[in-house]
């Protein structure tokens, strides 16, 4: 038998994953003995890796005449409460029977010792992700701004969800929710960093002193944008499906919108590590002021206080990101090559960001 490369993404057999210090994210006779116990498809497997994800990984898996999309966490060893697959296709299954655009989970598999995490199954869905082009049947211009008042009208539907009886109501209390994402993430920094960057606690404190009162609760996505939104392949401009709940959970509707748009791309703006749909800096795209003005028409939400739902933002995501560089540092990150090695100026970058938008004075790096 060939010999297995250490860390290898895919291997053919449970045995040859054995034989690697790094376990592989894909073991195809594994996915074939599952896909057997579910009646998915028949005879040998072909797969491929998709998505832009830096965290959890998907895999287009074909067999036969079937195809499903498999979705799992990270190599192990896995940061607390995060990464949780079973969580995630419930939610998707829960918020399905409620009319949100979601995929179809097919199957779940909660035993780790599979694929050495948990994993799901999702029916594929014909459909177009925007990122770093512009599908043709969205290119026009009045197609474009028609693609942005989708992005916020399906923000608006998950929003405007009853949360407080039936399922969704386990899935968490929104009351304090701001503060436990401060708390939460500041203590996050020391354990997910190896230096020291004094802006992390400069904006930890201005967020923790300057906290919004809620004004409603809802289902929060918590990585509500453009790139994880699936479009119909064909004009009208129409969100298929929303993507990637691993965040999700019960608290404060504009905690996404500040996401949104503090991670939107625009002209002008400084481009951070989060800039992960450059397109809209085009021209024809409706640029954040215009996203929260359609969102407030909408809801009646005061927009007032936005830039501090901002700044949490992109300070969270200054924290996670730094998580991911530590593990690329660590070497549990072997296939990434860009990303994480990126991240030595793009933690910083978004810190500076997050400054911004709380009107805080930069501060030296590092």
């Amino acid at each position: 038998m060939e010999s297995v490369p250490d860390g290898a993404e895919v291997v053919a057999s449970r045995q040859e994953a054995r034989r690697l210090t790094a376990p592989p994210l894909l073991v195809v006779d594994a996915v074939t003995d599952f896909l057997d116990a579910h009646g998915i498809g028949r005879g040998p497997l072909s797969w491929r890796r998709i998505g832009d994800g830096h965290s959890n990984i998907t895999y287009l898996v074909r067999r036969g005449g079937e195809s499903v999309v498999l979705r799992r966490g990270p190599r192990p060893p896995l940061p607390r409460s995060t990464h949780d697959m079973v969580r995630e296709a419930r939610i998707q299954r829960i918020l399905g029977g409620h009319g949100i655009p979601v995929p179809e989970i097919v199957a779940v598999c909660e035993d780790a010792s599979v694929l050495g995490v948990p994993f799901y199954l999702m029916r594929r869905l014909d459909g177009t992700v925007v990122t770093d082009t512009v599908p043709a049947h969205l290119a026009p211009a009045a197609r474009r701004r028609a693609t942005g008042e989708a992005v916020v009208d399906a923000l608006v539907a998950l929003h405007g969800i009853d949360v407080t009886q039936g399922e969704l109501a386990s899935l968490g209390s929104p009351g304090g929710y701001l503060r436990r994402q401060v708390d939460r993430f500041r203590g996050l920094w020391e354990v997910n960093t190896t230096r020291a960057l004094p802006a992390v606690e400069r904006i930890a404190d201005w967020l923790a002193g300057n906290l919004p009162p809620s004004q409603a609760a809802s289902v929060v996505h918590g990585d509500y944008r453009m790139g994880n939104l699936m479009f119909a392949p064909r004009a009208p401009a129409r969100i298929l499906a929303i993507l990637d709940w691993e965040m999700a959970t019960l608290g404060d509707p504009l905690a996404d919108l500040g996401y949104l748009t503090a991670t939107w791309s625009e002209a002008g703006a400084v481009a951070t590590p989060l800039e992960l749909t450059p397109v809209t800096r085009e021209p024809g795209h409706l640029t954040r002021r215009e996203l929260a003005e359609r969102y407030c028409s909408r809801t009646g939400l005061d927009l007032t206080p936005l830039p501090w739902y901002q700044t949490l933002a992109l300070w969270k995501a200054a924290i996670f990101c730094e998580a991911i560089r530590t593990r690329w540092l660590r070497g549990e990150r072997p296939d990434d090559t860009v990303f994480g090695p990126s991240l030595e100026a793009g933690v910083p970058r978004l810190l500076e960001a997050a400054a911004g938008h709380a009107g805080l004075a930069a501060t030296p790096r590092g």
